[in-house]
């Protein structure tokens, strides 16, 4: 049988990515293929954090453009952590459905909904075998939850961040948009931070530059993919 090449990983979830087909909101059917995939890498022996977005809820900046609000970017930006809070405990909940053991770690304290993130509580989840799920993102305002999933990364010591996307990797444009794009199978940071290449913000690529953290970005739409990547196979686009 063969062993996953890593023991420890954060897998960064966006909003868009719970909402399915749906125009917003949380599609049961996703999360239900999400925690089979998650039980899966868990029961090969990986210790397994995730970190959520909230854009298929609140997506800060954007949502009040739309809305024609005139609000205050630190509102907006606590406003999409709180989505993220609702879509933890949506992934919690089937998970644990599932037969896996998880916790919820809120950057934002709100006891009587998750446990407050302590570093050194997330880790001893983690070595009991339960996956934790980060929502909140960082607990402020003007830090996306890309740059979330690099400081629990490091804080956790995992070895590599998991970025599931839509498409099977980094291009040179959108692939769903622009015919001919180029596909990535490698990519260095500082070419993807010289190219401005939409797939994490310049923030969090420079923390995992600077902490040499491997981000591997792959379709998530894919069954199986989660397992893939874990196991090693060269899925979607590595950047080192």
């Amino acid at each position: 049988m063969a062993r996953p090449i890593y023991k420890r990983i954060v897998l960064k979830l966006s909003g868009e990515a719970l909402q399915g087909k749906k125009p917003h909101g949380i599609d049961h059917t996703v999360l239900i293929s999400i925690s089979q995939q998650i039980k899966e890498i868990r029961d090969l022996g990986v210790d397994v954090a995730i970190v959520l977005g909230g854009g298929n809820i609140f997506r800060g900046q954007e949502n009040t453009c739309s809305l024609g609000l005139d609000m205050d970017r630190s509102v907006a930006d606590y406003m999409g952590m709180l989505a993220t809070v609702i879509n933890g405990l949506a992934l919690q909940n089937v998970l644990e459905n599932t037969g896996v053991p998880t916790r919820v770690m809120t950057a934002i304290e709100m006891q009587r909904v998750a446990e407050p993130y302590i570093r050194r509580r997330a880790i001893r989840h983690l070595e009991k075998g339960r996956v934790v799920i980060f929502v909140a993102g960082t607990g402020n305002p003007y830090f996306t939850t890309d740059t979330a999933a690099a400081l629990r990364a490091m804080e956790i010591h995992a070895q590599v961040i998991l970025k599931a996307t839509k498409v099977d990797g980094v291009y040179s444009a959108d692939p769903l948009k622009v015919r001919g794009a180029k596909k990535f199978n490698s990519l260095k940071y500082i070419d993807l931070l010289k190219k401005r290449l939409k797939v994490m913000d310049a923030t969090a690529v420079s923390l995992c530059m600077d902490n040499k953290l491997p981000i591997v970005v792959f379709n998530l739409n894919k069954k199986d993919n989660i397992r893939h990547v874990v196991l090693g196979q060269r899925i979607g686009t590595i950047i080192k």
